[in-house]
Formats: structure tokens, sequence, C-alpha cells
């Protein structure tokens, strides 16, 4: 059996106990396979086989999404589905070559039900209209699949048309034994409650922002964004998703904006001054490892600032100056 098939096996199972060595073992098979990485390690002059803590580990700089085809090789593979950052016209967009489309969209699945329980309880509509009209958005991606797998009847997307969405989250409360996700990227929640009013009072509606105003508001803070949010859906639930194109998988944060990595992901913070002084900080630039990045990169530097907290949960700050604004972050 090849590395990868061995430990995509083992993927679902994983726990905290087996992270470090996991995420060690593949770091020194995307050391040898993965090109970009490899050149990358090379002009850092790191030998791969010193390395022997996560925070020894040297963080791919996520512009190379933009730059490079970061692809994990061991025997050709044709990716079968693209998956491209959201932005502006001016702005380049990074380019996550996905080789399984069936590897993230049951990742995410696993994610989600460990979070939230079985997606046939949920009835899933989604405002994500910038996401819908560039295309090839690993956020929609996973909302259909979650809509699909849930068995629900209703259409999940509302690109523009609140009334419709509207006069569909008051039908989707009818539905015996489900509850209802609204999952909106933050400007376009914030257009619907302004255009509609507020939403009708439904037991069992969850809000999930996925963060970004795109440019078409004001940024503000998360507290602010939830306050403003929670006075549109009166007794929904405000959670919140932090993912990216770059990655496989989501963190989630339950309504009290601390986001809780689930089995495959794991963040570290570095000294924003210093991409290789990594770990033991309370606040600091995101380093995450994305066990699910199998095919790709899962060792990534990110441009999101965090706070760790004592239970183990990281609150996203916003982001480095002079990086792009866009993806599925809480921007200040």
């Amino acid at each position: 059996m090849s590395f990868r098939d061995d430990f995509l096996r083992r993927l679902p199972a994983l726990n905290e106990d087996d992270f470090e060595a996991a995420a060690l073992a593949l770091f020194r098979y995307q050391a040898a396979h993965c090109p970009p990485y490899a050149q990358y390690l090379a002009q850092l002059g790191r030998n791969p086989a010193e390395v022997t803590r996560l925070t020894d580990i040297p963080f791919l700089p996520i512009e190379f999404f933009k730059t490079h085809e970061v692809r994990t090789e061991r025997g050709a593979w044709e990716s079968q589905e693209l998956f491209l950052s959201s932005g502006t016209t001016l702005q380049q967009r990074s380019r996550h070559l996905v080789r399984d489309p069936a590897l993230y969209r049951e990742n995410a699945a696993r994610i989600f039900e460990q979070y939230y329980g079985p997606l046939t309880s949920w009835t899933f509509l989604a405002l994500l209209p910038s996401y819908l009209e560039q295309g090839n958005s690993s956020l929609v991606a996973m909302v259909d699949y979650f809509a699909q797998q849930s068995g629900q009847t209703q259409p999940a997307f509302f690109l523009h048309d609140h009334a419709a969405l509207r006069a569909a989250l008051a039908e989707a409360e009818q539905a015996p034994g489900r509850q209802v996700m609204l999952i909106g990227v933050s400007y376009a929640l914030l257009d619907f409650a302004a255009e509609a009013g507020p939403a009708p009072e439904l037991q069992g509606l969850t809000v999930l922002e996925t963060g970004g105003m795109k440019g078409r508001r004001r940024e503000m803070i998360r507290e602010e964004l939830h306050a403003e949010l929670q006075q549109a859906f009166g007794p929904a639930g405000i959670h919140s998703e932090y993912g990216m194109t770059e990655l496989l998988s989501q963190a989630y944060s339950l309504g009290n904006g601390r986001f809780h990595c689930p089995a495959p992901l794991r963040v570290l913070l570095r000294d924003p001054s210093d991409p290789f002084s990594i770990g033991g900080r309370r606040d600091g630039a995101i380093n995450v490892i994305d066990l699910a990045n199998i095919d790709s990169c899962a060792f990534i530097e990110t441009k999101d600032l965090a706070r760790m907290h004592e239970d183990g949960g990281f609150e996203v700050l916003g982001r480095m100056d002079n990086s792009d604004v866009r993806g599925c972050n809480q921007l200040v």
C-alpha cells in the first residue's frame, strides 16, 4: 500500500495523540515529493531529516498558491477540480489543485458532523453571491454537497433573491425534525437583513457567517458584526467558519468567537516579524497544518492574525498589513 493510501485510510480515525507523528510523516513525504515545497526548503537550507517537532517545520508561504502549482506527486496525476480564491479583478487568485474531489467533500462533512450532528438533521440555505459569481469556490462546493447529503428538497442557493430566501426560511421551519442553517458571507447577510427586514424568528435557526465584506461594506470587528446579525435574526445562534481555498478542512466557532480545530487541523502562531519563530505565543500570525492536504501542501503560512486561549481555541483578529483582502475570514 502506498504512503498516500495508508495515510488517507488512517485519517478519519486520527486523534490528538496521533497528530504530531502523522504531521511529521506527511512533512517528510511532501518535502520529498512536492516540488515547490522541496525547492523552498532547499532555499532555506533546511534538511527535512533534522525536523523532529511541529515547531521545527518550515511552513510554505500562502503566496505560493498564486505563483506555483502546489502539487505533491508520486506518480503523475491530473487535478479533477480547481478551487480559486475570491478576489477582485486586480488580484491574482490562489489556485488549489484537487486530485480527489470526494476527499474534500467527505472530510468537510465529517468535520461538520463532529460539531453539528448528522447532515440529514439540517436544511442548508446559502447567501454566497460573490463566490457563485466568480466560480470555482470550495465553499460553494462544500455547501452544495451538504445540501445534497441532507436530503432536503429546497434549493440551497439564493444569489440576490432575498424575497425567495425569506420564504424558504419560513418554509424550512415546517420540516419536522430538521434544524435550519443559513450560511453566508458577511456583507450578504447584512444586505439581506437591511433589505428584507428582521427575519422570522425561527426555532432551530443557526446563522453561519464565513467572514468577508469584499469591499461592499466597511470592515467591522467580529463582536460588532455578530451584534448586528443577532439584531437581524433574533434568537438564532450566530456561528462562524474558518477556512480558505488553500485548505481542505475547516474550523468552527459555535457562537463565542473562538474557533476549535477538528482532528485533521492544527493552528500554531508565529512571530509576525519572524516567520521561523513558531509556538509558545498568545498572539501572532497563523501557521496552519491541514493533514487532508496530502496532495498539495499541508503546512501553510497564512496572513491571518490570531490569539490563542487556554482552552485551545483561537480567535481570528484580522490580517497582516499589505495582504490581500479575501477568503473565508473575519477581517478587521
